[in-house]
């Protein structure tokens, strides 16, 4: 016989379970509520990202084409098989204006010649690659130019002087290259030249621009080409600074607080006295550039290497050295970068100075294979853009980032250079 007791207690049992039931099934419908705006969210995001890739001018300055087909011809009207940069591909990121960077390898100026040359040869190129699909490509030497491409629907390819060894130590080098299509300048590589000391050169001769680099920054002022402070020593760019009267870019470099003793990317102080004098830079998006565990990992990678050509005697570009890098690869993973790493660039630059001095240099083509996971190839804009709104950007400040702050730098130069 059951106890009166034992009869509530069972109703009491049975009241905690339906209440425990109802307050799980509310939790579920609220995760799932929570869930179902949180994916809704993220389409609205990724869907507004597209929307303002298609419907903003997007430049890039520094894409290394000319100097990839000219090892490995490939047709980049069409899909292409290897690279970050084809036609469709860049249709799909929504990029209009890849500056295509004529990069010069700083030997050729140690060998005492061909820098010229192999310059002239390289926009003979991109000036057929426009030839052959006038429908999909266009030169651009101007903001005009650029803009009016733009509008219709055609992918301007301006050009970047990537090392300023062609100029040749003479100005009417840098006349000629202006009436090439050249609108800016990287004053040097990885290497001292005859304008200026590289910040990854430990020789540095002219402790900064050499005399003939400082009229030659005065120069480009006057005839109307941006000076490009990327790959220059710290004590370089301060003389480039205290020179020039027009506005200067960094075409893709990244900010050195997140890469202490990088040298190769800017300084706050460096970035902060760029920004007060109208400039912009370029985010960089290679890994070892906005990474400090890509670049030790790099790095790593790089002695164990070294070693290894010693110990059997051989070159970087043997065959042994291909096969050991690609077992080291196989036992140790190249440490890529985010896209959260690069995103992290763009807000400092913001936060030390405003949104008006930064802006995308990429690298593609460039940097080999240590692009950050989602920014693969010139199709990954959207991303960049996606990850802004997420980061609390508005529409009209992530425009300036896609262009309207090279383009503004880039006007200033012009309009200099028209009055001089």
């Amino acid at each position: 016989m059951t106890s009166r007791n034992d009869s509530y207690s069972t109703i009491k049992i049975a009241v905690f379970c339906f209440l425990l039931a109802t307050v799980s099934a509310c939790q579920d419908s609220s995760n799932s509520l929570t869930n179902d705006k949180t994916k809704k969210l993220s389409v609205d995001l990724r869907q507004r990202a597209e929307e303002i890739s298609k419907k903003y001018l997007i430049t890039d300055t520094h894409i290394d084409v000319p100097y990839r087909l000219e090892e490995k011809y490939e047709d980049i009207s069409v899909a292409t098989e290897s690279g970050d940069f084809d036609y469709p591909r860049a249709i799909a990121g929504g990029l209009d204006a890849p500056f295509m960077s004529i990069y010069i390898p700083p030997k050729l100026e140690q060998e005492g010649s061909g820098s010229k040359e192999l310059a002239d040869e390289l926009i003979d190129m991109v000036e057929a690659i426009v030839e052959k699909s006038p429908n999909k490509f266009a030169l651009a030497y101007s903001t005009e130019a650029i803009k009016s491409n733009f509008e219709k629907g055609v992918i301007s390819l301006p050009l970047g002087m990537e090392n300023g060894s062609p100029i040749e130590g003479s100005l009417d080098n840098l006349k000629h290259f202006y009436k090439r299509g050249i609108r800016y300048i990287t004053l040097a590589h990885s290497k001292a030249n005859h304008i200026s000391d590289s910040s990854y050169d430990e020789n540095r001769p002219a402790k900064g621009l050499t005399e003939f680099g400082k009229k030659l920054v005065a120069e480009m002022n006057n005839i109307g080409i941006m000076i490009d402070v990327s790959h220059i020593s710290d004590d370089a760019f301060y003389q480039v600074m205290d020179i020039s009267k027009s506005p200067v870019i960094a075409s893709h470099s990244s900010a050195r607080h997140f890469t202490p003793g990088f040298e190769r990317n800017m300084s706050d102080d460096m970035i902060k006295l760029l920004a007060k004098n109208g400039g912009v830079i370029q985010i960089n998006f290679g890994s070892t550039f906005v990474s400090q565990k890509s670049i030790e990992n790099n790095s790593t990678f790089k002695k164990e290497r070294t070693v290894f050509m010693k110990a059997n005697q051989v070159e970087e570009s043997s065959a042994e050295v291909k096969e050991f890098t690609k077992q080291y690869r196989q036992r140790i993973q190249f440490d890529y970068a985010s896209l959260n790493d690069v995103l992290d660039h763009f807000d400092h630059v913001v936060k030390l100075t405003n949104i008006d001095h930064v802006g995308i240099g990429s690298d593609y083509d460039g940097v080999g294979d240590t692009l950050p996971t989602d920014l693969k190839d010139v199709s990954s804009y959207p991303n960049l853009i996606e990850g802004l709104l997420r980061r609390g950007h508005s529409e009209s400040d992530i425009a300036k980032v896609l262009s309207g702050n090279l383009i503004r730098v880039w006007k200033q130069v012009e309009n200099y250079a028209a009055e001089h």
